[in-house]
Order: structure tokens, then C-alpha cells, then sequence
């Protein structure tokens, strides 16, 4: 169940409730029943692997994506 966060408007009250996605966002404060607010923040996302870079998803010349077969041990 996703946390948010939320922000009063009136006293400045910053609160956190686990709702679901369907449940409708809070709007009265509990402390003062003032009007609240959700608060957006930023999410860090990681990226792990390979295939996340701009070169990756570029084509590759033909000849260059051949395999070339190994010298011939003398």
C-alpha cells in the first residue's frame, strides 16, 4: 500500500497516510481540519544492466557486428 504525503495549508501540519490507489486523496487536515494537500517529491529510479544507454539502441554496421574467425595458430 503506497505512502503519501501530505501538507496543510492552513497551520503548515506535514502528515503521512497509507492509502490505496483506489481511495480518494485526503483533504481535511487532522489536526485543525484545514485544507490539505498532497505533496509530490521526486522518485530515484536505478537502472541496472546493460541496454539503458543512447549508443545501445543504435543499429551496428553489418560487417562490424560479424564475428571475424580466429588466425590460424602456426
Amino acid at each position: 500500500m503506497p505512502t503519501y504525503q501530505y501538507l496543510c495549508n492552513a497551520c503548515d501540519h506535514a502528515f503521512e497516510a497509507f492509502q490505496s490507489f483506489s481511495e480518494e486523496p485526503l483533504t481535511e487536515c487532522p489536526e485543525c481540519k484545514g485544507e490539505v494537500r498532497k505533496v509530490y517529491s521526486s522518485v530515484g529510479v536505478v537502472f541496472k544492466g546493460s541496454g539503458f544507454y543512447k549508443t545501445d539502441s543504435v543499429a551496428k554496421p553489418a560487417a562490424a557486428a560479424e564475428p571475424k574467425p580466429a588466425a590460424a595458430a602456426e
